[in-house]
This record gives structure tokens, sequence and C-alpha cells, in this order.
């Protein structure tokens, strides 16, 4: 890969542009947003420039949740949603928190087992798509 890479926190506005282009295009803006996507952290991947994978981070008290994961279709298969979650990974560490957690697509569960996330029994259904609760407890450092 020969391309500019840079990750960088994004406004939420750029995030839900994303989100929506990506996950719910059929559906209106709001449909995506998130009630605390004003205290979120939301990175963005941009290659050449252009914003291709984004990721939002919800914290409480050491445990972050990351949701609405999602790459450009013309970038999807390309590697850059695993570059930016590998990323965001080390800078999680270095924040010393205690886990990280997603709501996994079922389809997608071995996907995230790539990046030491483990499947829970914590499984539901929302709309026609099946999740699974992944998680992934790191060591604390004094």
């Amino acid at each position: 890969m020969n391309n500019n890479l840079e990750i960088k926190i994004i406004s939420t506005q750029d995030t839900l542009e994303i989100r929506h282009k990506v996950m719910w295009p059929n559906k209106p803006v709001k449909y995506i947003e998130l009630p605390d996507d004003n205290v979120a952290r939301h990175f963005g991947l941009f290659v050449n420039g252009e914003i291709t994978s984004i990721i939002s981070l919800f914290s409480i008290d050491g445990v972050v949740q990351f949701r609405k994961f999602a790459t450009l279709n013309k970038y999807q298969g390309l590697g850059f949603g695993s570059l930016l979650l590998k990323n965001i990974i080390k800078l999680l560490e270095k924040e010393n928190i205690k886990k990280l957690w997603c709501n996994a697509r079922v389809e997608k569960k071995n996907f995230y087992k790539n990046f030491n996330l483990k499947t829970t029994n914590k499984l539901f259904k929302k709309g026609n798509i099946e999740y699974v609760v992944m998680e992934r407890y790191f060591i604390q450092k004094n």
C-alpha cells in the first residue's frame, strides 16, 4: 500500500456522515445517531486525505465500548478497518483501560477474534441481525 495514512480524532458530524453512507443509507441520519455521541471520541482513518474508516469510543470507568465501526464500501476488504482497530487498541492499551467490548454481528465474530476479542454468551437480535457481545480484558499497569 503506497498511501498516505493518518488516524485522527474527527467530529461527530464527520462520523455521522460515514455511518450514514455505510450502515443505513436508506434511513434518516437521526437513525444512526447515538445518545452519547456528544461525549464519545470519534476516530477516522484517512487515506490520501479522505476519511475511509471510522470508529466511536464510549468510555465509563476504564471500560470502553466501540460502536459504529465502519469503512466506506469502496475501501472495504483492503485492510483499512483492521489498521484503524489495531491502532485504536494500541492507544487504549497506553491509556491503561480495563476492558474493551463491542456488539459484533455474529457473522463478523471471526474478524474480531483477530484482535483478541472473545465471544461471550450474550447474544441478541436487532432487526433481522444477530449480535454477540465480544470483549477483551487488559492487564492493568500501575
